[in-house]
């Protein structure tokens, strides 16, 4: 089974990221992120990826009729290797030697595993998980059951008021901005980060939280675009605000749910605050409507905010 956060790799050098649970026409949805080259592996950005792609290797350009997006698929005959973060985890975990940024991510788990969390239920993305971290990469750790993962929040801010983590500083709060490029002022995304609780610094190095729901049934209910929207709405159930993709139950009489699939509006609201919210209006073959913040990947112009 494939879950988003996993990546996979294939014979011609390519790593990518998967991006969605279970397989599409025996695809895996994914999105490339790094490239083979003569000195090593390389990250690419959003762009860049389409073009090597485009120019390269075309089949691995595809078309979801289910998310009506644009994005990337491998079929699994072509995937040499599956990454998975919980195997890699147990691996850093079980290993004798570690480099500054394992140590790190050693160092971490041992904290969550000594204040009772299940370190058999979470595991580690990003660069650490194919093994090309350098000296100024973070820690992205995946949790796969909910109460683990709100657990884990929880245990974070325990330990940052015990002076074991830190909370980020400006500096790093100004990074963690500019490298999401979202559409609130600096001030806006750092309160809406704050009260998150799933971000934290371990010896200088920032880590992230993140949810994916192993036990979630992958649903195959096809949506169609109908155009961008802006309004303001209540939210009336979080219950899956830190999922992926993130969803927020509103009261509204057409729209009935904002959902995210970028991971700067993951909890970004809690039950009973108003928010705004801008994005593409998707309906369902059953007249359902959503509204889907990060209908591309960078999604510039799309954001929610709580505005009371």
């Amino acid at each position: 089974m494939f879950f988003a956060k996993d990546f996979i790799e294939t014979a011609e050098g390519l790593i990518f990221a998967v991006v969605a649970q279970g397989l599409e026409d025996g695809k895996a949805l994914c999105f490339l992120r790094y490239v083979l080259t003569s000195s090593g592996w390389k990250k690419v950005a959003t762009e860049q990826a389409n073009t090597i792609l485009k120019q390269q290797h075309p089949d691995y350009l595809h078309y979801s009729p289910v998310l009506d997006a644009h994005l990337h698929a491998v079929a699994v005959d072509r995937i040499v290797k599956h990454h998975q973060p919980k195997h890699r985890l147990q691996q850093v975990m079980r290993a004798s030697q570690h480099d500054a940024i394992e140590r790190d991510l050693f160092r971490l788990c041992e904290l969550f595993g000594q204040h009772g969390l299940d370190l058999a239920q979470t595991g580690v993305t990003g660069s650490i998980l194919v093994g090309v971290q350098n000296q100024g990469s973070d820690i992205d750790l995946v949790c796969y059951v909910r109460e683990v993962f709100h657990q884990c929040r929880a245990i974070t801010r325990k330990l940052i008021e015990q002076g074991h983590l830190q909370s980020l500083n400006d500096r790093d709060w100004q990074q963690s901005y500019e490298r999401r490029s979202c559409d609130l002022s600096l001030d806006n995304y750092i309160w809406h980060e704050r009260r998150k609780c799933n971000k934290a610094v371990i010896n200088g190095r920032k880590f992230d939280l993140n949810f994916i729901d192993h036990c979630a049934r992958s649903e195959a209910v096809n949506y169609q675009k109908c155009g961008a929207i802006t309004l303001q709405c209540r939210v009336v159930d979080d219950a899956r605000a830190f999922d992926y993709p993130a969803e927020f139950k509103i009261d509204h009489q057409q729209v009935s749910s904002i959902v995210s699939f970028t991971a700067t509006y993951t909890g970004q609201a809690v039950s009973g605050e108003i928010v705004e919210v801008s994005g593409v209006l998707e309906q369902s073959e059953q007249g359902l409507k959503r509204i889907v913040v990060g209908s591309s990947r960078e999604a510039h112009g799309e954001y929610i905010k709580v505005i009371q």
